[in-house]
Formats: C-alpha cells, sequence, structure tokens
C-alpha cells in the first residue's frame, strides 16, 4: 500500500457497548430492560385472563397487583444486584461467576415468596414465579458478560 492510501481501521472487538461501560451502569441498563420485559409479560397474562392479585404472608386477603407493579418490583430487588455487582467487580477473582451463582440461587430463593402466597390464586403464583426468572434472564446475563471483562 502507499503512503496516501487510507489503511482500514483495526477490526472492532466483540466486546459489545455494553461491556465497555461501568459496572453501575450496565446494572442500571440491564435492570430497565428486565423491567420492560417482565412488566410486558405480566402484561400478557393480564390479557390473558390471570387474576393479578396476591396476598403477602400474614395478610387475610389478597391485593390488586398494579399495571407497573412488575416494572416496580424489578427496580426496587435489582438494586441489590446492582450493588452486589460492583461489590464483586471490584474484590471477587472471577466476578461473572460469582455473580451468577449467587444471583441464581437468589432468583431460585424469590420463587418460595409465590409459592406460599395466601388467598393467591394458582396461575397468579405460577405468573409471579415466572416473572422473576423472566427478570432475571434478562438482567443476570448481561450484568455477568459485563462482569467477565473485569480485570484485576
Amino acid at each position: 500500500m502507499s503512503v496516501t492510501t487510507p489503511q482500514s481501521q483495526a477490526p472492532r472487538t466483540e466486546a459489545g457497548l455494553l461491556t465497555t461501560r461501568p459496572v453501575w451502569l450496565v446494572g442500571v441498563l440491564a435492570t430497565l430492560a428486565g423491567a420492560v420485559v417482565t412488566e410486558a409479560f405480566a402484561l400478557v397474562a393480564r390479557a390473558a385472563g390471570v387474576p393479578m392479585e396476591a396476598a403477602s404472608p400474614g395478610a387475610t386477603e389478597a391485593a390488586e397487583i398494579p399495571v407497573g407493579g412488575f416494572f416496580g418490583g424489578v427496580l426496587f430487588w435489582s438494586v441489590a444486584g446492582i450493588v452486589l455487582a460492583v461489590a464483586l467487580a471490584r474484590w471477587a477473582g472471577r466476578p461473572a461467576r460469582a455473580f451468577t451463582v449467587t444471583s441464581v440461587a437468589l432468583t431460585a430463593l424469590s420463587l418460595a415468596g409465590p409459592a406460599v402466597a395466601p388467598h393467591t390464586a394458582t396461575s397468579t403464583r405460577i405468573v409471579l414465579a415466572a416473572s422473576h426468572v423472566v427478570a432475571a434472564a434478562v438482567v443476570v446475563p448481561l450484568v455477568a458478560r459485563r462482569l467477565s471483562r473485569v480485570r484485576h
């Protein structure tokens, strides 16, 4: 090639946009994506006729889960996941693995809530439990992918 011929650019790595951003930012973006997908899942269930009424342990009757309730729940609980991811990125030897194992264990543990929800229809319990899995299926891989790029 001559000096005047433009050189080709270096090939892009497969890292992608999210794997180059700060862990906390990827956590926030993954949380928003998970919240939208989970709320959409709940809206489909609602449209299919699943009653969106559940009760907390100790409650005497079920209360309606409002539209947006699943979105808000994912936002609320994902804050702990973002804090965990940031801490693991800083101190864990294998942060992606530690985050994935911990997140899967916590998601499995979270399924106990819908399983024992009193005054709640079985179909609603199934949707509630599935929504935990849907949220985790969106959020965990995105954050874990980012954490796999952490170098100490």
